[in-house]
């Protein structure tokens, strides 16, 4: 069986990794957050420089799970569409199918799931979510037919 590479796509706050934890249960997958690794190493989570690090080491971690035929979510967020291409032509190349899958909710929605929730220091504030709101890339007509249909487990 040709192994499936599960690509999130987010703000914080849209259920990215509640979803991802339901598929890659559903699907047998292994799961790549950052997040989960800078909280299990004490880390500053707004390390960008730490989290691209993190991000590439996961990332060559899912490489070598794909060519074994193991299925993987990424859960980066991946806002870019370059972000979301690589990880695309990256699984196409070793011969996996790739989906992507987008969250999205109202950003005052958005904001008040991550305030409730806690665990940023310093926290996550509305100002983030506008700035952030205007930088993500939101996928287009002509990128969703770059991914593979979704699959129903």
């Amino acid at each position: 069986m040709t192994p499936r590479l599960y690509v999130f796509c987010g703000l914080p706050g849209t259920g990215k990794t509640t979803e991802a934890t339901k598929l890659a249960l559903a699907v047998s997958a292994i799961r790549f957050c950052p997040d989960d690794w800078f909280r299990a190493l004490n880390l500053d989570i707004w390390d960008e420089s730490r989290r691209a690090g993190i991000e590439a080491t996961q990332w060559g971690l899912a490489k070598d799970l794909l060519r074994l035929g193991v299925n993987v979510v990424i859960e980066f967020g991946s806002w870019a569409r370059e972000e979301r291409d690589v990880l695309r032509e990256g699984a196409r190349a070793l011969d996996a199918s790739v989906e992507l899958v987008f969250l999205d909710a109202p950003l005052d929605e958005l904001y008040e799931r991550v305030k409730k929730r806690g665990g940023f220091n310093p926290p996550m504030t509305r100002a983030h979510f506008d700035e952030w709101s205007a930088i993500i890339q939101r996928p287009t007509v002509e990128e969703w037919a770059l991914f593979a249909a979704p699959f129903a487990p």
